[in-house]
């Protein structure tokens, strides 16, 4: 850690320091959070979550076509979601049918890419040169 990043004081704002502390969500809150962010943290599944986005419900073929994937292997990532509440899920005979829980993800989905994009970041994580 260099200088910049140390407090030389024990607390500067202490009213705004325990209003934050009070408003902080509880441990079990953060690790739904967490596992959540988990889920999400898998390119196979941001690309399912991407072909949900339309807000369109699709069966388990038909994601797998726009993905790429088998059917066995979307049928896991699938369940992956659905577990985590991400996504809903119906039966219709022979067929199931998904689609995104509601559209906060679809909305999480579309600024994290233009966030992604702005930033310049390549798929390693390094950045891109900006263009002047």
């Amino acid at each position: 850690m260099n200088d910049t990043d140390r407090c030389n004081v024990p607390c500067y704002k202490g009213n705004l320091v325990r209003r934050l502390k009070d408003e902080m969500p509880s441990e079990e809150l953060l690790r739904d959070i967490a596992r959540m962010f988990g889920v999400l943290a898998d390119v196979t599944r941001l690309r399912i979550l991407g072909a949900l986005s339309s807000g369109e419900e699709l069966c388990v073929c038909d994601v797998a076509n726009v993905v790429g994937l088998s059917l066995s292997a979307t049928s896991h990532q699938l369940r992956k979601l659905r577990e985590a509440g991400a996504v809903t899920y119906r039966n219709d005979g022979r067929m199931a049918y998904y689609r995104l829980q509601d559209g906060f993800l679809a909305g999480l989905m579309l600024q994290a890419r233009v966030q992604a994009e702005r930033t310049g970041r390549r798929p390693d994580g390094s950045m891109q040169a900006q263009s002047s």
